[in-house]
This record gives structure tokens, C-alpha cells and sequence, in this order.
């Protein structure tokens, strides 16, 4: 038996040490955020083995939320919680009540499964303001009052992005362990990347900025080498290949869906809180998108994300056309 190696693998980072050791820095802390992200962990490990087990769609779509709502419910922290599978949104009862919302998507992407494209679970936590009665309007917040953001993928591997506002950290399912270690720490996106990522089919329905910045991808008028075209068509897929290996990710307004496709408060918040927290940018055609004020729990909004050279491109292009 190598002692000494098993002594290294107990000198690991795992991701309740190293939200411990965040809770530190806050002396005002109760370690209640703590608790919420543990319970959040668990449900990722538990999706995260449903997943691999193969169940169908439907059955996975429906027990995903389940074990959120349940894992979110029984942390006693949390007021209101937002799923992409639920039309309302859940209040918890007075008994099992805490400071924290929950918006998230138990299952990003599920449409892939059965093709073993990699999955996700998305997430972001507000708090309430103290000593009133929750309302929605504790979650109808803009993305920059987000206390944290993450997203799990269920791939090849089960990799865990989490910011809790100072910075980007990946942590990696050991499975042996079962638990995550930390094998991505401070993650920065690069400042100008060679990827772009769209679902091009979409492309006659268009607007002006969006068709002239594709166009300058794939044939650039400096004379430099085109960007590569990647787009899985899972949102947690193409964002964690973003974050890593920089590039944009674009999903925009066009004359059919004039908000997009991606919800506010469970896609686009919590990706662009990433993408800022990791030095990226992440903008909507009009505003930067931690700006945006949601009226709809399951509002909608255009999205371009990713490395903060590539985006300022795509903003270069929606003021010009402001000032025509």
C-alpha cells in the first residue's frame, strides 16, 4: 500500500474545504450559505448519477427537479425557488424557511441525452432583504445582485463551475471519493479567443449586427485566420468550452424569436455573472446582461457572452447601428 499517496489524496481541495474556507473571510457569517451550497452539491451528485445510469428524458427531466426542490427545501435556507420546470414559483413554508431564492435549471439541454452530449444543472442565490414576507419581487432582481452562480455539467466527467463573487472556480466528481476536488482554480477566460459559437440554421432571420459579426468570423477583413465554428446546442457545453478556451457564445434576438430562446433569471444570469467573474463580458444587444431588470420569472433575452475582446466587437456593432 503507497502511504504516502494516500496521504496526498486526503490533502485534496475538496469543495466543502474550500467553501469553508471562503466562510472565513466573512466574519458576519453563519455559515447558512454553506449549508445551501452543500444541499446544492448533493442534488448534483445525485442527478449526476441518474444521468449516468441512462433513464429517459421525461423520467430525468422530472426527478431532477424533484431532487432540487426537495434538496433546496430540507436545507431549511431557502424562501423561493425559480425552476425551469415549474410554470410557478415555489414558496417554502414558514417552518423551513431562510434568507436565500434559488433560480435554476435542474436539467439544461436534456433534449441531448440520448445522443450523450453533455448535460447540465444551472443555478444562481440571491438573498432577500431582511424581515418581510418573500415576494417575487426578491427574485425579479438584476444578475449583478446575485450573491453566486454556478452550473454542474454531466459528461465525459462531472465538473462543477461555482462563483461565489470572487472569481471562478471548477471542481471535478471524484468518484472514488465521491466528492468534488478542485482541479480548475481561478479560472480566466482568455481575453480574445478563435472560437465562435451560434446555431447557424437561424441565420436568415437575423439582425444587422448579429449577420455582420458572423460574416467577420468566418471571413475577417484584417486578413487574419477565421474563427472555428463549435456549437454543441447545450448551453452548459458550449459555455464551459467558452470559459476555458475563450470565444463568444452567441444566442440572439431574430424575427421569430425577437427575445431569443435563453431565460433571464436561470441561463443567462448565472452564465454572464460567470463570464464577468472570470474577466469575460456578457451583453444582450442593449445592455450588459447583469443590468437587466426581469418583469417574468421565465423571461427571455438575447445573449452574447464570452471573452471580453469578442464581445466588445458585437457591441461595436449594435451602436453603430443605433446611430444610423
Amino acid at each position: 500500500m503507497d502511504h504516502a499517496a494516500d496521504a496526498h489524496r486526503t490533502d485534496l481541495m475538496t469543495i466543502t474545504r474550500f467553501v469553508l474556507n471562503e466562510q472565513t473571510k466573512h466574519l458576519e457569517s453563519r455559515g447558512d450559505f454553506s449549508i445551501l451550497l452543500s444541499h446544492i452539491v448533493l442534488g448534483c451528485k445525485f442527478v449526476c448519477t441518474a444521468v449516468n445510469k441512462g433513464e429517459d428524458q421525461k423520467k430525468l427531466d422530472v426527478l431532477s427537479n424533484e431532487v432540487f426542490i426537495k434538496a433546496l427545501v430540507s436545507s431549511g435556507r431557502t424562501c423561493i425557488l425559480v425552476s425551469e420546470e415549474d410554470e410557478e414559483a415555489t414558496f417554502v413554508e414558514p417552518a423551513n424557511r431562510g434568507k436565500y431564492c434559488v433560480v435554476f435549471d435542474p436539467l439544461d439541454g436534456s433534449s441531448n441525452i440520448d445522443c450523450g452530449v453533455s448535460i447540465g444543472t444551472i443555478f444562481g442565490i440571491y438573498m432577500i432583504k431582511d424581515g418581510h414576507e418573500p415576494t417575487l419581487d426578491d427574485v425579479l432582481q438584476p444578475g449583478m445582485n446575485m450573491l453566486a452562480a454556478g452550473y454542474c455539467m454531466y459528461g465525459s466527467s462531472c465538473t462543477l463551475v461555482l462563483s461565489t463573487g470572487s472569481g471562478v472556480n471548477g471542481f471535478t466528481l471524484d468518484p472514488s471519493l465521491g466528492e468534488f476536488i478542485l482541479t480548475h482554480p481561478d479560472i480566466k477566460i482568455p481575453k480574445k479567443g478563435k472560437i465562435y459559437s451560434v446555431n447557424e440554421g437561424n441565420a436568415k432571420n437575423w439582425d444587422g449586427p448579429t449577420s455582420k459579426y458572423v460574416q467577420s468570423c468566418k471571413y475577417p477583413a484584417d486578413g487574419s485566420s477565421p474563427k472555428s465554428l463549435r456549437y454543441i446546442g447545450s448551453m452548459v457545453a458550449d459555455v464551459h468550452r467558452t470559459l476555458l478556451y475563450g470565444g463568444i457564445f452567441l444566442y440572439p434576438g431574430d424575427k421569430k424569436s425577437p427575445n431569443g430562446k435563453l431565460r433571464v433569471l436561470y441561463e443567462v444570469f448565472p452564465m454572464s455573472f460567470l463570464m464577468e467573474q472570470a474577466g469575460g463580458q456578457a451583453f444582450t444587444g442593449k445592455q450588459r446582461a447583469l443590468d437587466l431588470v426581469p418583469e417574468k420569472i421565465h423571461e427571455r433575452s438575447p445573449i452574447f457572452l464570452g471573452s471580453y475582446d469578442d464581445v466588445e466587437e458585437i457591441k461595436k456593432l449594435y451602436a453603430a447601428e443605433e446611430q444610423n
